[in-house]
Order: structure tokens, then sequence, then C-alpha cells
């Protein structure tokens, strides 16, 4: 059981991407799920979660630019990402949402990097 992250890539500062991740499995109907990104040097960090239901929490870091939404029909989630800056390049990962474990193994996650 597994989850593929796409989209990533090269952003300029300000410049947008969306990142999609689809999870293998009829749980992910039923599961609250979240993207987490890892900067080099740095651990893993939450960055939003939507439950089941579609009510959405995001860190303060990404409030007003990012949007996470979901497609239950495509076992896909979705990050939206506007006005990059380059304090959002990481490698970005999705998995369930809390990690206590993660109903996922972890997928490769999808590089971001922001840079003129």
């Amino acid at each position: 059981v597994q989850v593929v992250e796409s989209g990533g890539g090269l952003a300029q500062p300000g410049g947008s991407l969306r990142l999609s991740c689809l999870a293998v499995g009829n749980i992910f109907r039923t599961a609250n799920m979240a993207w987490y990104r890892q900067a080099p040097g740095k651990q893993r960090e939450l960055v939003a979660h939507i439950s089941d239901g579609g009510i959405t929490t995001y860190t303060d870091s990404v409030k007003g630019r990012f949007t996470i939404s979901r497609d239950n029909a495509k076992n896909t989630v979705y990050l939206q990402m506007n006005n990059l800056s380059s304090e959002d390049t990481a490698v970005y990962y999705c998995n369930s949402f809390p990690l206590g474990p993660p109903i996922w193994s972890w997928g490769q996650g999808t590089q971001v990097t922001v840079a003129s």
C-alpha cells in the first residue's frame, strides 16, 4: 500500500506549482490526509492537512499561499502552492494525519525548488 507524489519542479519566486498525491486503497476516503515537507538538513514538517470531510488546516508559514484539497473519487490529494519563496524548497510528501503510525509507506516525494 503506497502513495505516489508528483507535480514538483523548479519555480521562480512568486510562482506556482500544483502537487498531486495518489493513495492506493479504499481507506483513502475515510482518512485524514496531509502534505509534509523536508528541507535539506531539517526534519520533516507538516504543511497542511485535510479531514475526510474536507476541513483544512495549514501551518502558519503557508497560510494564504497554499491550498490543500482532495478528490475521493480519484484517491488523490492536491496541494496548490502560490507565491512560492525559496523557503518552500523541499521534498514534499503526502500521507495520513496524524502520523501514529502513518497509514501508507512513505513515497519518494516530489522535489520543489524555488530559485530565480
